[in-house]
Order: structure tokens, then sequence, then C-alpha cells
């Protein structure tokens, strides 16, 4: 459900742009709201599930994700709508790592527990593939707020469920909740993307945008003392001291960035720039999501055979290529000659996420593999939520400079796989090269690859 919220919304944003009459500054909004808050509250709803129970954890994110999909679905305008998304990003952040912890909980034997997490994750998969078909149908043939309203009856067969079948677990040793910390992470991001979205709409040297900047970098300044200080930060700064975490995570900051960035701008292509109805526009799109549902199964396994840096680097090198190819198509580009380029984007980011996430875990010790994975997890949704907002303004800033919607659609492209690439030759030069990962490691991460999430999307510190 989570996942299916993050590429479900891509294919029903040019209906959305039509009904409520908004602009691109509306859309990454509504993209931006849900994302902003998974990234900067998923380590917070780990630490909230493992010290309150996982059961009641679970089951509060299930009920505020489908209330809140109900108002998205009843959303009159775009402030409800923001609003709306909001909230679910809230019980998005509390459910999927609680989801993921009953999961570690109900199953203590190792194997059984490696078995029931490729189960979670195949149906995540399902999720992410499923998007973009399930939305242009439910768009093309109710309209937008439909895509919401098939939340209500999954979320109320879970809460039923749940309430009887589920047992309640907890950490009683779980770390305090880090209050401050993850109360400026989340003004600092939510203020940089505000300046983000807004500054082409505004002027990027008008004293509101120029004061949100400011007051950014102040926020992410006093998120990094208040973290350094703490005795049980959310994020604590030492593990960046180790090479191979910090650049594991940067380069995943990048995947989340040029993924969600760049996927946002699928449907409208199609729709706007080809002439594609809705439902053919998520049909058109799907090749990225089945090969990241194909391939992403395989990525840990690669990684464990010859490492993490040639696997990365060469996922990165495909995703840069791909996104650079989509730079070059156009109105009268005939599909044949477009989907691969979407699948092979899709075949390097598949390749990258699990890898990443697993070196990030083999930089750590084994106690803070969970701690690890989660701050993987969050750099890819900063990355989502950065990405949407750069590339949408790269698109804003040729149109005011009198190009068209189709000329900006191809510079973000162009600049998505331009960093990427870029980031593939960093990654090859200073990923070291360690020793393959053991245990659950591979598949879990693999299994997340939304997307990201496109976060997607996404998954978590079952700590």
């Amino acid at each position: 459900m989570v996942l299916l919220d993050n590429t479900i919304v891509g294919a029903a944003l040019p209906d959305m742009q039509n009904r409520l009459h908004t602009r691109l500054t509306g859309l990454q909004w509504i993209v931006d709201a849900y994302v902003l808050l998974v990234a900067m509250l998923l380590l917070s709803g780990g630490v909230f599930a493992d010290r309150f129970g996982r059961k009641r954890v679970y089951l509060t994110g299930v009920a505020l994700f489908t209330a809140a999909s109900l108002l998205c679905s009843l959303a009159p305008s775009l402030g409800w709508l923001v609003a709306g998304r909001v909230l679910q990003g809230i019980g998005a952040a509390a459910l999927s790592p609680a989801s993921l912890a009953l999961l570690a909980a109900a199953h203590p034997v190792p194997q059984e527990r490696v078995k029931a997490i490729g189960l979670w994750a195949g149906l995540s998969g399902i999720g992410l593939a499923a998007g973009p078909v399930a939305g242009g149908v439910l768009t093309q043939a109710f309209g937008w707020p439909a895509i919401f309203l098939v939340n209500l009856p999954i979320g109320v067969v879970l809460l039923l469920a749940g309430l009887r079948h589920l047992g309640e677990s907890r950490n009683p040793g779980a770390p305090a909740i880090d209050v401050p910390g993850t109360v400026l992470s989340v003004l600092a991001v939510g203020v940089l993307t505000y300046g983000l979205i807004e500054g082409g709409a505004r002027r990027w040297t008008s004293p509101v945008i120029l004061a949100s900047f400011a007051a950014a970098v102040i926020l992410l300044a006093a998120f990094a003392a208040v973290e350094a200080r703490r005795r049980a930060p959310m994020l604590p700064l030492r593990l960046f001291r180790q090479r191979l975490f910090t650049v594991s995570n940067t380069a995943m900051v990048v995947v989340g960035f040029a993924l969600m960035g760049s996927s946002f701008f699928f449907s409208q292509f199609f729709v706007h720039v080809q002439g594609s109805s809705i439902l053919r526009a998520g049909l058109q799109t799907l090749p990225v999501s089945l090969a990241m549902v194909i391939v992403s199964p395989y990525a840990g396994r690669l990684a464990a055979r010859y490492g993490f840096r040639l696997v990365v680097t060469t996922g990165l090198a495909l995703a840069g290529l791909g996104l650079l190819a989509l730079g070059t198509v156009h109105a009268g580009t005939g599909y044949g000659n477009v989907w691969w380029r979407l699948a092979l984007a899709g075949t390097g980011f598949a390749l990258t996420l699990s890898p990443l996430t697993g070196a990030a875990i083999q930089a750590v010790s084994p106690q803070e593999g969970g701690l690890a994975s989660g701050i993987s997890s969050t750099t890819r949704q900063i990355g989502a939520v950065l990405g949407v907002a750069v590339l949408g303004a790269v698109v804003r800033i040729r149109q005011s400079g009198g190009a068209s919607f189709e000329t900006g659609l191809d510079s973000a492209f162009l600049a998505a796989g331009t960093v990427t690439l870029a980031t593939a030759v960093f990654t090859g030069l200073w990923l070291a090269r360690s020793k393959p990962v053991e245990g659950p490691v591979a598949p879990q991460g693999s299994a997340v690859a939304d997307t990201v999430t496109t976060s997607n999307e996404a998954p978590l510190n079952s700590r």
C-alpha cells in the first residue's frame, strides 16, 4: 500500500493538474509532501515501534494512512490534497518499519525470518510495479480521487485482521526518541524543499526564497550540533567517519534524486508531449518498474559475488545512460524507441539499491546494522524529495527562458543522467572493495527498491 502510493500518483498527475487547475509547482508539492514526511520520520518510526509496541504503532500508522487517503480523495483543492499527503507520509513512516519489525519478531529462527522478509519484499515489488497501471486505469475511469479510495478497503481489512491476529512485541532497551533531532531534520529539509520548489514561481532572488535557503543552512547546522551532543541521536554522525558508509549514502542520495525526480515526469511526458491517454501513459511507464522488480532480486547476489564497487558503478552508469537517452526523445519518437531507455534506467537503479544498502550495513558493526539500513533508506528518500524539487526547477527555468515544456523535460532528464554518471565515476573511485554481504542483507535491501521510490519508497529499519 505504501509503495503503491508512490507510483500510482505519478500516473494521475496530468489529471490532477487539469482538475485542480494547478501548475508544476502544485504537482511537486503533491509528491514531495508525502516523500518528505516519510524521509524525515522513518528512523523515528522504527524507534517508536520498538519503544511503544510494534503492533500499536503499526495499526496507528494504518489507521492514519487510511484516514489520510480518504481526505486526499475528498480534497476540494490543492491545499487539502497536500495536507492529506502529509498525513499519509506520517502514517507510512509509522507502518512501514513497524511491519518489518513485526515480521522479525514473529520469526525468531533466522531461516524463517529470511523467508518472511523475502515474501514481504515480493509483495512490496508488486505494489511498486502495479502503481502505473492501476493509476492509469483508475484515473481514466473515475478521475484521480479513485487512486486514494483504493486504500480504504485495504486499510479496513488490515485494521480488523491486525487487531485480532497480531501479537504485541517491543524492545525494552530501545533508545529514547530523539525529539529535537526529528523536529530539526523535518524543518531543515522542509524549508530547503520549499525554497527549491517555490523559487521558480516567486523568483530565486525574492526575500522569502533567500530567507528559506538561509534558514535551511541554520537548521541543518543546528541539527548537526544537536546530534553530535546527544547520547542516543537519531543520526549518529560518527558513522560517517567510515568512508564506505559515507560514499554509499552519498550515492544513495543521488539514486533517490535521479529515480524519483525523473519518474515524476514520465507520465507528463507521454500525456502532454506525445498526446497519450492517461491509461496508455501508465502502461508506457511500466518498463521502469518491471525492470526494477525483475532485476532487484539478483542485485544482492551479484554484489556478493563481484563486490559492491563493480555492481554499483555498473548500475549507476546504466541508469545515467538511460536517463541521457531519455533526454533525446521528442514528440515524434515512437514508443519502440522509448521503452528500452526506460528499461535501461530501471535496470541500472535496481542494480544499485540493494548493494548500496548492503555496503552501508557492511561498514558498521553488526549491532548497528538496522540503524544503517534505516539511514540508507532515509538518504534515498531525501534524494527523492530533492529530485522532484530540483528537476522541477530545471523545467521551470527553461520555460521561463521561452523554451517549451518538452525542451524543459529534455533538460531535466539530461541533468539527472549527468549527475548519475558523475556519481558512477565518483563511486568507482572511492567505494572500496569489501567482503560479500552475509545473511539476509542483500535480499532485504533489494526488496525496497522503491523508490522509491520511488520511493521510492519504502522500507525499513526493523531495528
